[in-house]
């Protein structure tokens, strides 16, 4: 595969990548809260959370940035990410968040099967008018390099490469799909979050019910205005401290547990419980959980889930600039498997979500906790509403313990409609 960007980045200093994402984003606040009317009117039609994400990928398409050099994405993800789910889920309300098991459960099962069944139907799809494009032999197969795809839109990274081990595609294909991996997964979180600025008018097409969310919200905001305050050096060194403290401790453990079982345990490596990030998600969420049953919940009235926002809102741009458009001109074949794929993800999703009538909150989150995985889940389901980020968490937990499983089964399928 070619390198999408052949020559040097213009600016490869993370450090001016990085104040250059915080001021588009502190650009996009400021314009998005303004009271005059082309900010208004521009931001009725266009999510500002969709432009933290787009504004970085075209950054990085124009090569005047580089997310495949930088290393801010996995700084991000693996400090300010974790911090986040700390101090989101300080305020956390386990009672309410249980109430809304049975749909979202529902949803995100829907979307693992579509990921399992999307990629067989893509290659049969796309094997009537090109079948070059799905071809090969041996370890060229395509439809090997496509596992890979499924493990990463079922569980996540550690997914990807246990079908990796799995099915050996060559490092040629296994490039190539990467390509379509990210970028299509990208789009369609694109296509989400432009989504949650529409969730009413599209839980009214649905006939949905969507007052367990609401309630959910609503409850949270009245927790919030009964403590709130306005927020003191020592509140906001309180809040860092237990987010990154807690985050150190959590990779600390990661890194002990992990390896303990890879070491012991390598069969467990089916579930991701050889994954370090995926300790670390689950140590962070658990150790917030714990927090919100202790006096720490009352950090919530001094700011704590606007300080994991703007961790989050980072993380979100640092995903932006690892998506390069123009990589779609070099692999256009592949790139329309990997749409036609996430095309039938996404109608199975909303046949379901329309004969259930699930507001469309279930339908995105339970998407993005199987495509997006930890990274990413949290983000759609905070565009809803920030109390709502630590349910994105625990689906995409979920998809961890599920991937390897599906992927497998998306894998013999493919093969099976590829020979």
């Amino acid at each position: 595969m070619e390198e999408t960007n052949a020559a040097a980045p213009l600016i490869t200093n993370d450090a001016v990548v990085l104040g250059i994402l915080v001021v588009i984003l502190a650009i996009i606040f400021k314009t998005s809260s303004s009271e005059r009317t082309v900010f208004k009117k521009f931001y009725s039609v266009v999510p500002s959370l969709l432009l933290c994400y787009l504004i970085p990928s075209l950054l990085n398409s124009l090569n005047i940035i580089s997310g495949e050099t930088s290393a801010l994405y996995g700084m991000a993800s693996r400090y300010l990410l974790p911090a986040s789910l700390v101090l989101f889920t300080i305020s956390l309300d386990l009672k309410e968040i249980w109430k809304l098991r049975h749909k979202a459960g529902l949803m995100f099962i829907t979307g693992t099967v579509g990921i399992v069944i999307g990629g067989p139907l893509a290659i049969l799809i796309v094997s009537t008018f090109a079948p070059d494009v799905v071809g090969g032999a041996g370890p060229d197969a395509v439809w090997r390099g496509l596992t890979t795809i499924a493990g990463s839109w079922i569980g996540g990274g550690a997914n990807q490469l246990a079908m990796y081990e799995i099915f050996q595609p060559s490092p040629n294909l296994f490039s190539a799909v990467i390509a379509v991996d990210v970028i299509v997964a990208n789009i369609w979180m694109a296509v989400l979050l432009y989504g949650s600025g529409r969730s009413e008018k599209i839980d009214a097409f649905f006939k949905a019910d969507s007052s367990a969310v609401t309630n959910l919200k609503n409850k949270i905001e009245q927790y919030r205005k009964s403590i709130m305050r306005v927020p003191s050096m020592p509140d906001l060194m309180l809040i860092a401290g237990i987010g990154f403290g807690l985050t150190g401790l959590a990779h600390f453990f990661a890194d002990i547990i992990a390896p303990w079982i890879e070491a012991n345990a390598p069969e467990l490596a089916r579930f991701s419980l050889t994954s370090g990030f995926f300790w670390l998600v689950v140590l962070a969420t658990t150790f917030g959980m714990l927090l919100s049953t202790t006096k720490a919940r009352n950090l919530e009235g001094a700011g704590a889930s606007r300080v994991a926002s703007i961790f989050l809102y980072i993380l979100v741009a640092t995903i932006g600039m690892q998506m390069d458009v123009t990589a779609i001109v070099s692999q256009p074949g592949l790139f329309l498997v990997g749409i036609i794929w996430i095309s039938m993800h996404m109608l199975l999703l909303f046949i379901v979500g329309k004969l259930i009538k699930a507001p469309f909150f279930f339908l995105a989150v339970g998407s993005q906790a199987n495509v997006g995985g930890a990274a990413s889940a949290p983000i759609v389901a905070a565009a809803f509403h920030p109390a709502l980020a630590p349910v994105g968490v625990l689906l995409s937990i979920l998809g961890y313990a599920v991937g390897t499983y599906g992927a497998y089964i998306s894998g013999i399928l493919m093969q099976l409609v590829a020979e």
